[in-house]
């Protein structure tokens, strides 16, 4: 195998493209949401499951992160047995937001007669880790 050194090619860019391009570029990266979800102990157990339908949608612009990667929790359509009194940690992994997103909603669209997982206007901050407890 044989290696080639080329120079840069001179492209040109119309300004307006250019500008228009630049307002839509992501900052790369991931956003990370762990969960501890608590099962109470006078129950009968649940079961839990995440949907590949679940989505961070920026408030601030249409922007939507989809989810890439999913640990410690099933996905639909297997279930996950919890006991009475159990509790599962569980994390979802996100493709990047934006650089200009200040706020976002985290929605699992599903029609699982359990009900979806949501948390609504989370702050976001400079590691794009975030923690919730759910019960």
């Amino acid at each position: 195998m044989s290696v080639i050194e080329i120079t840069k090619p001179k492209i040109q860019i119309d300004p307006d493209l250019l500008s228009k391009l630049s307002t839509q570029t992501e900052e790369l990266g991931q956003v990370i949401l762990h969960f501890l979800f608590n099962v109470p102990v006078f129950s009968e157990g649940t079961k839990i499951r995440i949907w590949p339908s679940s989505y961070l949608y920026d408030l601030n612009s249409d922007h939507v992160s989809e989810l890439v990667h999913h640990e410690n929790i099933t996905l639909y359509p297997k279930w996950q047995d919890i006991e009475a009194g159990g509790q599962r940690f569980f994390s979802l992994i996100f493709s990047g937001l934006p650089k200009s997103c200040t706020l976002f909603d985290f929605v699992e669209e599903c029609d699982s007669q359990y009900g979806a997982f949501e948390v609504r206007n989370i702050q976001r901050n400079n590691t794009d880790v975030y923690y919730f407890m759910m019960r």
